[in-house]
């Protein structure tokens, strides 16, 4: 099993929303006779750990046990169990609980960012502020600022286009760094990975037509190369200072990935069929 962090549930959820954590909140919705614990208790399981206590036992061995099928599950949900506190939990209480499970999937809006320039120090600062995971690259010593919130991974390497293996499939690249060279290798490494939800290259008509014809004359197709946005940004939001780019380039990612989230089906709620079922439960322990 996990071990419990002696952390309140509230801290605990604030922390694992800035470091898009999935979790599972456990709430003791009715305890009816000898309980544990008492009504409104509350407890977090995370994938890594475990966050306060509904009164420990068989009663939270299961819970627990229930949390982590939902951090499994690829949908957030909710959903209400009945736990009568006698032999077959292997608890002596006599009394009775409904128990309500509530998942919260974190962030899947993953943004590596090469570049740690003008353009990128001032579009970094705004999507510190976001609900995503940034990776944050560059080939230079103490160009990072310091300190970045728990979500954003500062990264120095030598070579900037190896650090796209890491990367989860599905994520943003934006491709900013001070080098010509470097952005066409990690452009070239990021669209031969063929997983990314989007693809930004910062620069002019006229670089982007060099880059294909580099493509062109190594062998590549024009699809492979039509993901890319270059120039980057909404051509709503006009202007070359480095805070206009990335304001530019930030709303063009937040309307890309809340189109992306829209587009998800996801069960919110718990059904009428499970708080009928959970009221009759919760009837007939009274009786």
């Amino acid at each position: 099993m996990m071990a419990t962090a002696v952390i309140h549930w509230v801290d605990a959820i604030v922390a694992l929303q800035a470091l898009g954590e999935d979790y599972v909140l456990i709430t003791l919705l009715g305890a009816r006779g000898s309980t544990p614990r008492e009504n409104g208790t509350k407890m977090v399981v995370s994938k890594d750990a475990n966050f306060g206590t509904i009164g420990g036992g068989h009663l939270e061995f299961k819970a627990t046990c229930m949390a982590a099928d939902l951090l499994n599950d690829e949908q957030e949900q909710q959903k209400i169990e009945y736990f009568p506190l006698g032999p077959s939990l292997g608890q002596c209480c006599g009394g009775s609980t409904t128990v309500l499970f509530e998942s919260f999937k974190g962030t899947d809006f993953n943004i590596a960012l090469f570049g740690a320039g003008h353009v990128g120090l001032a579009l970094a600062d705004i999507l510190k502020q976001l609900p995503c995971k940034l990776h944050w690259i560059d080939n230079r010593e103490d160009t990072h600022p310091s300190p970045l919130p728990n979500h954003v991974t500062p990264i120095v390497s030598e070579q900037p286009a190896d650090e796209v293996a890491d990367m989860l499939p599905g994520s943003y690249y934006l491709i900013m760094t001070h080098n010509h060279q470097l952005d066409y290798e990690i452009l070239e490494t990021v669209l031969n990975r063929g997983d990314a939800a989007y693809v930004g290259l910062i620069g002019s008509d006229t670089k982007w037509r060099r880059f294909k014809m580099r493509m062109d004359h190594r062998g590549y197709q024009p699809e492979f190369y039509r993901q890319v946005h270059c120039p980057i940004g909404l051509a709503e939001v006009p202007g070359k200072r480095p805070i206009e780019v990335a304001v530019s380039i930030a709303g063009e990612l937040i309307g890309l990935n809340n189109a992306a989230e829209q587009t998800k089906t996801k069960q919110r709620g718990v059904s009428r069929a499970q708080a009928k079922e959970a009221i009759r439960e919760l009837s007939s322990s009274d009786e």
